[in-house]
């Protein structure tokens, strides 16, 4: 028999029983209600389960007394039938005993279905509870999670901050010792600090490897160092003064000097690094011991003479290719880069913004014209150039040498016609050596015309040229009359020193004209 088969013979229609309404007649006490026996006939006793000592037995009228007192609205279980009353509550205990004593279930079976009815309250709920304790182990381990992120998040950030600080420190600590970067297009090899000390030994040059052995040569700090050799593309303050200075054959030239703290440091590296590099023996430009002078004997009563011209001879020679000069006389790129930016510089454009003048980079850092180191940088940049030129001339009969931009060849007179070839030659040397010869300053000259080199006469010994002989003649001339400061027509600010020093050139290029003049000059009056 299933549990819904026993509830339904419990709870089943007495009809079928023939169990009778109960009389108007209490039951006595022990005594249960059941069909009404005849008058007269003796009572039968209830069957041995369901004797009133076994059920702790109620008189009808004391059943229905006590029933009447109890308040079903105050009883948990009341108007409940998805389950099954614990045999504890009162209104329940009245409704089994009053089963029992009508003899509609025995005390086994009752006990039996309170089991049943038990097991259910202990067990239906299992699901719901255990939802409930995993939702609150859930919750609970999800605010053990967030305060464990909460607490990694604090030793994360404290962490970071002890890097940001230590990063901080470092920065400083590195910004005061060493440089790695010097702006845009001049940073690459700062980082790379091998030198060749072997080669350096053997050019007797200082052994530098970092910025910070190149800032204790010059005798810096670093911070110092990189704000001389930083190159900015837009500045209120350039390190160069630009201004320009006449030609002689006409126009302006644009030069640029260096502020006193950084001409400083150009002449400290040119005396302690550049001028101990040898140059070509054709070089006179800009080389102790040499001048125009040295550069014109070389050429003195030649049957053809041919001059060109290097176009744009110092911005040619970019910051890269000093940069490789200085890595191949064996200093690391680090030093190779610091030391090019310190000869280098762009050439910039005053440009006013909301009132503010910034002096904006227009070109590539190169060589500036008015810096101590450019003259000895252009000619050791020009090394292999005099090399092949004069290579050239020796191996078919000409002479050459080179004064900064100036490359002069002379020859007798079997060479004259190959003057063609000689400057086609020249031209091609020059733009694979990174220079261009200007096209319109080519000039050949023969004997039978004045032949001038650097700006010295040397068709049969050198002299000054004849104009500006007559020229200084006349000035003097006229100064015994009127003054010397009458004399000055273009108002030059120190023009007695002006006259001075060309009597001084022309002393050095032709001595005995140079001392008649020198002569009149101190006969003049005052």
């Amino acid at each position: 028999m299933g549990f819904w088969d026993f509830v339904k013979k419990v709870f089943g229609d007495d009809s079928s029983s023939g169990a009778a309404p109960e009389t108007s007649q209490p039951a006595s006490a022990g005594q249960a209600t059941s069909t009404p026996q005849p008058r007269g006939a003796t009572p039968q006793p209830p069957p041995a389960s369901y004797s009133a000592p076994d059920i702790l037995g109620l008189s009808a009228k004391d059943h229905r007394k006590q029933a009447l007192q109890v308040k079903p609205w105050q009883s948990a279980w009341n108007g409940r039938f998805d389950v099954i009353p614990p045999a504890s509550d009162e209104r329940t205990a009245l409704v089994d005993r009053g089963l029992v004593l009508a003899g509609k279930i025995s005390q086994e079976e009752l006990d039996r279905l309170h089991a049943v009815g038990d097991s259910y309250l202990k067990y239906h709920q299992r699901e719901t509870a255990a939802r409930v304790e995993a939702q609150h182990a859930a919750q609970q381990a999800s605010a053990d999670l967030r305060a464990e992120k909460a607490r990694i998040k604090a030793e994360k950030k404290a962490g970071a901050e002890l890097k940001r600080q230590e990063h901080a420190q470092a920065v400083a600590h590195r910004k005061a010792t060493d440089i790695i970067y010097l702006g845009r297009g001049v940073s690459r090899g700062l980082c790379d600090r091998r030198s060749d000390i072997e080669k350096l030994d053997r050019a007797g040059l200082p052994k530098l490897a970092s910025p910070a052995d190149v800032a204790q040569l010059l005798e810096l700090s670093v911070p110092q160092l990189r704000w001389l050799a930083y190159f900015s593309e837009a500045t209120e303050k350039p390190h160069y003064l630009p201004f320009e200075v006449p030609k002689r054959r006409g126009g302006t030239r644009q030069l640029a000097a260096p502020h006193a703290k950084l001409k400083a440091v150009q002449q400290a590296i040119l005396r302690d690094i550049l001028e101990k590099i040898p140059v070509h023996q054709a070089a006179h430009g800009f080389v102790k011991g040499k001048s125009t002078v040295s550069n014109a004997d070389r050429h003195i009563a030649q049957a053809v003479l041919v001059c060109l011209d290097l176009k744009d001879f110092f911005p040619t020679i970019s910051f890269h290719r000093v940069r490789g000069l200085f890595e191949h006389f064996g200093y690391s790129p680090a030093v190779a880069s610091v030391l090019a930016a310190l000869c280098t510089e762009a050439p910039r454009m005053p440009i006013t913004y909301e009132g503010t003048t910034y002096h904006v980079a227009v070109g590539d850092p190169v060589l500036p014209q008015g810096a101590p180191t450019s003259p000895a940088l252009s000619n050791l940049i020009a090394h292999r150039l005099d090399t092949r030129l004069a290579g050239f001339a020796k191996k078919h009969g000409w002479i050459y040498t080179r004064y900064a931009d100036d490359l002069t060849f002379s020859g007798t007179a079997r060479l004259v016609q190959k003057v063609p070839a000689l400057v086609r030659m020249a031209e091609q040397v020059s733009r694979e050596e990174g220079f261009s010869v200007h096209p319109d300053k080519t000039r050949v000259m023969r004997k039978g015309g004045q032949q001038m080199v650097t700006g010295i006469v040397v068709n049969q010994r050198r002299s000054v040229p004849r104009k500006e002989i007559r020229r200084l003649r006349a000035l003097l001339h006229n100064a015994k009359k009127t003054g010397l400061q009458a004399q000055n027509r273009d108002g030059h600010p120190c023009f007695k020193e002006h006259v001075a020093g060309k009597i001084a050139y022309v002393m050095m290029v032709d001595p005995q004209r140079g001392r008649d003049l020198k002569a009149a000059f101190d006969a003049l009056p005052g």
